[in-house]
């Protein structure tokens, strides 16, 4: 049930896509363009952490202002700034684990703790959780930290499966894509869609990262061979690619909307 907002919101168009095929395959690319792209700018361009991890936090802040600002879903500049969080949600688990040596069992308790509270407290004060419902801007703050901690917990959760657990890209791969298969499972049998919509975001994250190293890794470490660069290049453009084709289409429905016809 999505409930009504309060009297004193602003009271937007929904700002989050419809949840498609296309959404799922650019969320799971944007993860692995995320990570190495921030990885490129702090080895290969020599910018160092500290500068890329400045440099990519004060981005995700002007894109996320600019997300705020528009009234409407506004396809590049959602999924920019879904990209962008991915890199700072990826950068804020990797300082802990590299930086301070945090263990993975601790940052993904950490980062599981603080993803429920947000809901919680998303759900006390809001009353639903659905990203239907994302129509005044206490919403969207409340889903964009949701998304930051996801990415975190992703990133977190999916390190100490393929690393501390001995999981593995491969396995890894299959293994996040069978459980987010299963999910879709249960959803299409009456499961709770909110539930099902949140737990398989987070599991694309180690997806997109498994997926990564599946197509960069070396044939020799069991990957097949692309490298990083190709590998991102070629992610980045299947994600325009897409970006493109939904914005036409949300123009195409706009108009059949304005023109009082089906959307």
């Amino acid at each position: 049930m999505i409930e009504k907002p309060g009297h004193n919101s602003r009271i937007l168009s929904n700002k989050v896509p419809e949840v498609t095929l296309a959404f799922w395959v650019i969320k799971i690319m944007s993860t692995t363009v995320g990570e190495t792209g921030a990885d490129y700018l702090a080895v290969h361009v020599g910018l160092g952490t500290a500068l890329t991890d400045a440099i990519m936090t004060t981005l995700l802040a002007t894109a996320l202002l600019l997300q705020l600002w528009t009234k409407r879903y506004v396809p590049w500049i959602y999924w920019l700034t879904v990209v962008l969080v991915s890199i700072v949600g990826t950068q804020i688990t990797d300082a802990l684990t590299d930086g301070l040596e945090v263990s993975l069992y601790v940052s993904t308790a950490a980062f599981a703790a603080a993803l429920s509270a947000t809901f919680a407290v998303w759900y006390g004060s809001e009353r639903t959780l659905s990203i239907r419902s994302i129509v005044t801007t206490r919403r969207e703050l409340f889903y964009w930290l949701a998304i930051l901690f996801t990415f975190a917990l992703g990133t977190a959760s999916g390190d100490l499966a393929t690393e501390e657990l001995g999981l593995g890209f491969n396995l890894g791969t299959v293994v996040f894509g069978a459980l987010i298969a299963a999910i879709g499972a249960a959803c299409a049998l009456g499961a709770n869609t909110v539930l099902a919509f949140w737990l398989a975001y987070i599991l694309t994250r180690p997806l997109g990262a498994s997926l990564g190293d599946l197509m960069s890794q070396a044939r020799g470490y069991g990957g097949l061979g692309f490298g990083t660069s190709y590998t991102s290049l070629g992610f980045l453009a299947v994600i325009v690619a897409l970006v493109v084709y939904v914005s036409v289409e949300d123009s195409r429905s706009r108009r059949r909307r304005e023109q009082g016809g089906p959307a």
